[in-house]
């Protein structure tokens, strides 16, 4: 797959998430992404996207504790597509409220409402540390 393939996936994975692809650097083989409030990674692409394995990165140190989770996936066995590294790295961002309990923060910002519901309220918060975030009062 060429680099503007992927750049296609990256587009439409972007269509159903709240992070933009805001730079594709063809020669570097990489892709750009950020959300509000502030969350930010990078993707370097394998040459024509095969071959080395994808890598995720982030420049922001908040950031970087939450794709600890799919750099574990992209290295374990077999190889993967930029489809699954970004949906892998979307839910490192977004704790599951199955495993994490309901009522778990991401660092969106958002409070996961419980696992059958697709919604999510705002949080009304301040930053408590390296991408948490607590409620306050209203």
């Amino acid at each position: 797959m060429d680099f503007q393939q992927l750049a296609d996936v990256a587009e439409k994975w972007c269509a159903s998430t709240p992070f933009e692809l805001i730079a594709a650097e063809e020669t570097e083989c990489r892709m750009d992404f950020y959300a509000d409030p502030g969350v930010s990674f990078y993707v370097l692409c394998p040459d024509n996207g095969c071959g080395d394995s994808f890598h995720v990165w982030s420049e922001s140190e908040d950031c970087l504790p939450f794709l600890q989770l799919a750099q574990d996936y992209i290295s374990s066995c077999g190889k993967k597509t930029l489809h699954e590294v970004l949906e892998k790295v979307f839910k490192s961002f977004r704790p599951s409220p199955v495993l994490e309990g309901k009522g778990q923060h991401s660092i969106f910002g958002f409070c996961h409402l419980g696992a059958d519901e697709k919604k999510h309220q705002p949080l009304i918060g301040v930053k408590s540390g390296r991408g948490s975030y607590q409620k306050t009062q209203s």
